[in-house]
């Protein structure tokens, strides 16, 4: 009866080393993979739009597909922070000329896509805005689901591949804003 158990756990624990880890270790990697490319394509999106000064519906579109071609879902975030100046000239200090602050004002996601899809194809910024992009998986890949059985790691909250890059915009765009 002793040997039968042993043998039992034996071939318990040789399946987990053959098939299990391995698994573990090879959906490691698939996100380490998307988790890459997601961090390249969101870096070459921000950084094309701040070199042009423009953000257009076809370059929303083509980063949306690249990032989706890792085969998770995304929830993909933009702001763009708007300069505002204030042209009054200053009275008090001559060592600048204009009263005041630069304010920047906001547009979030929503705002940007509605933009980009009443008809201006382009969203067109200026030097001195800035731009910033976040991305962060919404699904839960294979490697989660198997730390979630083995470990109770992540939880329903957690996300493995997420990508933030942003920055100040270097060129005035052209075209319709």
């Amino acid at each position: 009866m002793g040997d039968s158990l042993i043998t039992i756990v034996a071939i318990v624990l040789a399946a987990i080393l053959m098939f299990v880890f391995p698994l573990m270790s090879m959906s490691d990697r698939t996100d380490d993979i998307s988790q890459l490319t997601v961090k390249t394509a969101t870096t070459e999106f921000v950084d094309n739009v701040r070199t042009t000064g423009r953000l257009s519906l076809a370059d929303y579109s083509a980063f949306e597909q690249e990032i989706h071609a890792t085969g998770n879902s995304y929830d993909i975030e933009m702001e763009v922070k708007v300069l505002d100046e204030n042209p009054g000239k200053k009275t008090t200090q001559a060592s600048s000329t204009k009263i005041g602050e630069n304010v920047y004002y906001s547009m979030y996601t929503s705002q940007i896509l509605e933009t980009l899809n009443q008809g201006n194809a382009v969203l067109a910024l200026k030097e001195g805005d800035m731009f910033s992009t976040s991305v962060r998986n919404t699904n839960t890949t294979l490697s989660q689901q198997l730390k979630n059985f083995f470990y109770t790691v992540a939880g329903n909250d957690t996300y493995t591949i997420a990508a933030e890059h942003g920055g100040y915009v270097t060129a005035n765009g052209s075209g319709g804003n």
